[in-house]
């Protein structure tokens, strides 16, 4: 399972900060990418669509920086979301400004294409496509793409429906190349867990919204850090697309999270619920089922050196395990 030299040789974790809509900004992106893991943004949260050459300009320059003052801890890559469904009126745009300023990753949702692929590729980047079902993985890949990240349920905003255990299994039967697993990772024990299972790098969103740097309401923040994965409800009324929200934006919003109707897919869209006055995500605050591990709204420094911190801790942990195992085999042998 050989990654890329992009997602292997300057990453501090095997960790990407998924791309999240409104939240994931420049200040975000930055913080993530000096604390040693892939920071990520949607290219929609660059409004109007003219500031995305802006946040892009700004990225390269200050990560560059970064890189000339701190040689032996260089920043990890960032990597540009493109919506790639037909009621993305920006993608053309979009895609030739992050092609432009060569984002050295880049990650595709909601539909797969070759052109999008080719285009990248000829500016020397890679594509990530995210996928929620091993058929959309074949897709994904025969179109072009690089790797997939494989949104299993529990994850944050769009998520699956199958068990992370299930659908890297899955993945793994015929694709060997570059894969990463979001759901419920919160942890440094979780993201070793996901390389175990398969992944080569976890997929982490929703505990970023609580830090510092995120663009995210304080409320918002305050109620991750106060919520736990029993909070999460799993709906498709907001956006036409099934997603996992936290119950309690969606009583403030004046709604039962227990009596939703659903939602009709052709209407999909990622700004309102249809007629609902409540917004997605302005309103309603999407967020996946590992949030219980977040007790706090620290920095995005702090947080990365705790998963690495809990990272090892698990790796020392498994390794006695091991030994203890094998000791034993050996006593029995004798």
């Amino acid at each position: 399972m050989a990654l890329p030299p992009v997602l292997r040789d300057r990453l501090r974790l095997p960790v990407i900060g998924s791309p999240l809509f409104i939240i994931s900004v420049p200040d975000l992106v930055i913080a993530q990418c000096k604390a040693g893991i892939v920071g990520s943004f949607p290219a929609l949260n660059a409004r109007p669509a003219s500031l995305l050459d802006e946040w892009l300009h700004r990225i390269t320059e200050e990560l560059a920086e970064w890189d000339r003052d701190h040689p032996d801890t260089p920043s990890a890559p960032y990597a540009v979301n493109h919506i790639v469904h037909k009621t993305n009126d920006r993608l053309e745009h979009d895609l030739e400004v992050s092609c432009k300023w060569k984002a050295p990753v880049v990650i595709t949702s909601l539909g797969a294409r070759e052109d999008v692929n080719k285009a990248v590729h000829a500016s020397g980047g890679v594509v990530l496509h995210d996928v929620i079902n091993s058929t959309f993985g074949r897709k994904a890949v025969e179109k072009g793409a690089d790797g997939l990240i494989t949104v299993a349920a529990g994850a944050g905003g769009h998520a699956g429906v199958l068990s992370p255990f299930a659908l890297v299994q899955e993945i793994r039967e015929w694709f060997d190349g570059p894969v990463a697993l979001s759901g419920s990772i919160a942890n440094g024990r979780a993201i070793l867990g996901a390389q175990a299972m398969g992944a080569d790098l976890a997929y982490i969103g929703s505990a970023f919204i609580a830090t510092q740097e995120a663009n995210a309401d304080p409320g918002y923040k305050q109620m991750i850090v106060d919520s736990s994965g029993d909070d999460i409800v799993y709906t498709n009324l907001f956006t036409g697309v099934h997603g996992n929200y936290l119950r309690p934006s969606i009583v403030a919003a004046g709604l039962d999270p227990d009596d939703l109707p659903h939602s009709d897919p052709s209407k999909m869209n990622f700004g309102s619920g249809g007629n609902q006055k409540a917004k997605a995500w302005r309103d309603i605050w999407g967020c996946g089922q590992g949030i219980g591990a977040l007790k706090e709204a620290p920095t995005t420094a702090e947080y990365v050196a705790r998963l690495a911190a809990e990272y090892e801790e698990a790796k020392a942990e498994l390794a006695l395990k091991t030994s203890f195992t094998a000791g034993r085999a050996l006593l029995a042998a004798e």
